[in-house]
């Protein structure tokens, strides 16, 4: 009988690793065929056209030659988080500056992603939800496509999957190395997005559905003190470049300007992301962090004298957030100031005054790729049906799961986390796409009890004839 036992399980293990092999190839071979195939828009070293963030790669560059982390060759600062910089830095000291590198790198790290959120799957359900939830991220056209580029996205991802394992892991077992691991992944996945802060709190409280206080504090202080004791350092630095306490970058305040000052309403609600405009008030641009303050001051202001709008401006946000369209819809050409028309319609004025209501960017701009028919028709078109699709079936998922909500609570935590801050902030898809495998779970529960079910109905009407 344990011969039998063995052997069965030996079987189970071995079905799960093909399986779980499969889905890790399909990741590789969907973005290696992307990869391949549009080297026009990706190969930045030979275009010039850096798609993602051209910060990172002049901070990685500036890394290599200088030493010092800064946008400026030699001049020390934290306009951005660090991570991300720092490694793209190892992988052109080791590999070279191409975007081959990258997206062979960042293919390994979707991989690993993938690893983790078919682990999390098999533990808050089953392992089938995890392996379709892995399918489902492999194949996702949004991800394979922003994951290629040169950006912190994979990066950030792998971390915070890597984070949310360990939190799962650790509520079945009081485990110190694994506490340590856990504070490994928050630590570094907070030096690449500080987004992920806020989350930790909610994840505290998701132990708390299983356990008590005092055990659920025992497993998790090992995750705090390693986390606080590898961001440290950086703390340290920054105050030593600025004189004054950085929470990790000082790129909060423009993001937060973005999100709320007077044309955040008219330029979201027409499918424009606020980063084109600039404040007319003066900023202290000579230094990254009192240009951080003034982008806070002045967007304070603008909430404490419009609280009425306040309301408008989150629902705004909210629906950008979660739509399943690509956000932003359209972009402006470069050099234009957006303004209120006196009929209320957005427009765009030039610097030679002539105004016009723009839907694409200057051909110049890598951004002018995704205004081609191939990405604003075919692939926000591919984006709304597979992603729509999920998002239904998560709804659905949602539902059929709620008696096991202690354990699917995890799902929607990380979820309401990361809305509230991007709705108080500013949304993109860009920025949900790091959770959307999470909600893929849901998704892959509800498909696969819906045809647990048909083939029940099918073998009781089988059975019936």
């Amino acid at each position: 009988m344990a011969i039998q036992v063995r052997t069965a399980g030996l079987r189970v293990g071995t079905l799960w690793l093909s399986w779980l092999s499969l889905v890790l190839l399909t990741c590789v071979i969907a973005r290696l065929a992307v990869l391949l195939a549009f080297p026009s828009v990706f190969a930045f070293e030979q275009s010039g056209a850096v798609h993602g963030s051209e910060a990172y790669d002049a901070y990685a560059r500036n890394l290599l030659v200088t030493g010092v982390y800064g946008r400026t060759a030699g001049v020390p600062d934290a306009a951005v988080p660090p991570l991300y910089s720092y490694v793209l830095a190892a992988v052109y000291a080791l590999f070279g500056r191409g975007y081959l590198q990258v997206g062979l790198f960042h293919t390994l790290l979707d991989c690993l992603s993938i690893y983790f959120l078919v682990e999390i799957g098999a533990r808050i359900f089953n392992r089938r939800v995890g392996i379709l939830a892995g399918f489902a991220y492999a194949l996702y056209p949004y991800l394979i496509f922003q994951n290629l580029t040169l950006i912190d996205t994979p990066l950030f991802m792998a971390l915070m999957h890597g984070f949310l394992w360990c939190t799962v892991l650790l509520r079945e077992q009081r485990n110190v190395a694994l506490g340590a691991l856990g504070g490994v992944f928050l630590a570094l996945a907070a030096l690449t997005r500080p987004v992920i802060v806020p989350l930790a709190p909610l994840v505290a409280l998701w132990l708390l559905f299983r356990l008590n206080l005092w055990e659920a504090t025992r497993r998790l202080v090992p995750v705090a003190a390693v986390s606080a004791l590898i961001v440290a350092p950086w703390l340290v630095w920054t105050y030593q470049v600025y004189g004054a306490f950085v929470p990790i970058a000082t790129n909060g305040g423009m993001n937060f300007w973005f999100g709320n000052n007077p044309l955040t309403i008219p330029l979201v609600r027409n499918g424009y992301h606020p980063q084109w405009i600039r404040p007319e008030a003066p900023i202290r641009t000579e230094d990254t962090r009192l240009a951080n303050d003034d982008l806070y001051q002045l967007s304070f202001a603008y909430l404490r004298e419009n609280p009425q709008q306040i309301p408008e401006l989150l629902w705004v946000k909210f629906l950008a957030y979660w739509s399943i369209d690509v956000f932003p819809l359209r972009n402006p050409a470069p050099g234009t100031t957006p303004f209120i028309a006196s009929d209320g319609t957005l427009r765009f004025q030039t610097e030679r005054g002539e105004s016009f209501a723009p839907v694409t960017i200057g051909e110049n701009d890598p951004v002018a790729a995704y205004s081609s028919s191939l990405f604003d028709v075919i692939g926000r078109g591919i984006h709304r049906l597979y992603f729509g699709a999920l998002l239904i079936l998560a709804m659905i998922g949602t539902a059929l799961s709620a008696r096991q909500w202690r354990d699917v609570a995890l799902i929607w935590l990380v979820q309401l986390a990361m809305t509230a801050f991007y709705v108080v902030y500013i949304p993109a898809t860009r920025y949900r796409v790091p959770t959307d495998p999470l909600l893929f779970l849901l998704s892959a529960y509800a498909a696969l009890t819906a045809f647990e079910r048909l083939r029940k109905l099918q073998v009781k009407h089988g059975k019936t004839a």
